[in-house]
C-alpha cells in the first residue's frame, strides 16, 4: 500500500504525518519539509483539521482512523493510552495494572516511548508514578506544553 506524507506547523513545532489510503500511521515531531503529493488522502486531511481544533483548543477527543505499526504489546499499551482522557494523565504503572500486571510498568515505558502516533495517542499523558513529567519522544518541552495546553482547556471542554 502506498504511504503519503504531509507536515504542518504546530504550536509544538513542524509535525510530519504519514498514511496509506485509509489510516494514519505516524505523528512525528520533525524539522523538515516534506514533499506532498499533489492530492492527499482524505485521512490525512482530517488529521491536519482536527489537529488544528486540537491547538485552537477546541477538540478534546480525535475521531481518526489509525493504524500504527508495533508488537501486539505495543497495540495494546497504545489502545489503553486512547482511554485516558483530555486534561487527565496516567502513570506508566496504572498503565500497566490496567493492562493486568503492574510488574509491566518498565514494558509499559518502552513501548510508549515507541508510540509513532503522537498527541493523537496521547503518550504525553503518561507521567512517572510520583506525577513528574519524565519521558517523552518529542522532548519534555513538548510533553510539558502539551499537558499545559489540555489543563488550560479542560474547563472549557466540560461545558460542552
Amino acid at each position: 500500500m502506498r504511504s503519503y506524507y504531509t507536515s504542518m506547523e504546530s504550536p509544538v513545532g513542524r509535525i510530519v504525518l504519514v498514511s496509506n489510503d485509509t489510516h494514519l500511521k505516524s505523528l512525528s515531531f520533525s524539522g523538515e519539509q516534506v514533499d506532498e503529493p499533489d492530492k492527499l488522502p482524505e485521512i490525512l486531511l482530517r488529521t491536519v483539521h482536527q489537529l488544528n481544533e486540537y491547538f485552537a483548543g477546541t477538540r478534546f477527543m480525535f475521531d481518526l482512523e489509525i493504524d500504527p505499526d508495533g508488537s501486539e504489546f505495543q497495540k495494546l499499551v497504545w489502545q489503553q493510552l486512547l482511554k485516558v482522557p483530555f486534561g487527565s494523565t496516567k502513570s506508566y504503572r496504572e498503565v500497566a495494572v490496567s493492562l493486568g500486571s503492574a510488574l509491566n510498568t518498565r514494558a509499559v515505558g518502552t513501548a510508549n516511548g515507541k508510540n509513532p502516533i503522537a498527541i493523537i495517542v496521547p503518550c504525553h499523558r503518561v507521567i512517572g508514578s510520583d506525577g513528574k513529567m519524565v519521558g517523552y519522544a518529542g522532548g519534555l518541552d513538548r510533553k510539558k506544553w502539551l499537558l499545559l495546553h489540555e489543563a488550560q482547556h479542560t474547563k472549557r471542554q466540560e461545558l460542552f
